[in-house]
């Protein structure tokens, strides 16, 4: 009978439930708190990376019929500066000339930017068919498309909620503005 007493006493005690109720409570409010955290830098990252690619296909395709390698390479770092304050050591460009000839996307020239790089060697070959969509390809037949593409992969700052690296893809497609074919010079 005493057991039950103290067990009936025990039940009915409310000091210290505001603590336990707190306790439990806690790590999944914690938890939720660093998620947002996280997936608000993330978005932050890919808003970015678009703002790059965006940026930098607009700028090549400002020019009129020529661009310089020495162009090209203050383009990509001008776009680099967009990653502030985020490094953008990580973040492949890549600037692709693409012709379309009777529906059919091809690459002429292409230019890639990694690490403080200028490179010619990037994902894409010169003569190879290019991945543009459709609609794209309808609107620009027989016309030349910058597409600009930016990279990178995001590495969560704490590793609790999100663990693993985001691979983050962005790509923009613009016609040169002043309608002619851009080529590139060494």
């Amino acid at each position: 009978m005493r057991g039950l007493g103290r067990l009936a006493r025990l039940w009915r005690a409310e000091r210290g439930v505001a603590a336990v109720e707190f306790a439990l409570v806690m790590p999944v409010m914690l938890l939720v708190y660093l998620g947002t955290l996280e997936a608000s830098s993330l978005i932050t990252m890919d808003r970015k990376v678009q703002s790059v690619a965006g940026a930098l296909g607009d700028l090549v395709a400002r020019v009129d019929q020529k661009v310089t390698a020495s162009q090209l390479q203050d383009y990509f770092r001008a776009a680099s500066g967009i990653m502030t304050p985020y490094s953008p050591t990580d973040v492949l460009q890549v600037v692709t000339a693409v012709k379309v000839v009777d529906g059919v996307p091809e690459v002429i020239w292409t230019r890639q930017y990694l690490n403080g790089v200028y490179s010619s060697t990037t994902p894409h070959t010169v003569g190879d068919e290019y991945p543009l969509p459709a609609e794209m390809i309808a609107i620009s037949d027989n016309r030349m498309i910058i597409a600009a593409e930016a990279s990178y992969s995001y590495r969560p700052m704490l590793g609790i909620v999100l663990d693993m690296p985001i691979n983050l893809y962005r790509s923009s497609f613009f016609i040169p503005r002043f309608g002619d074919d851009i080529t590139i010079t060494q």
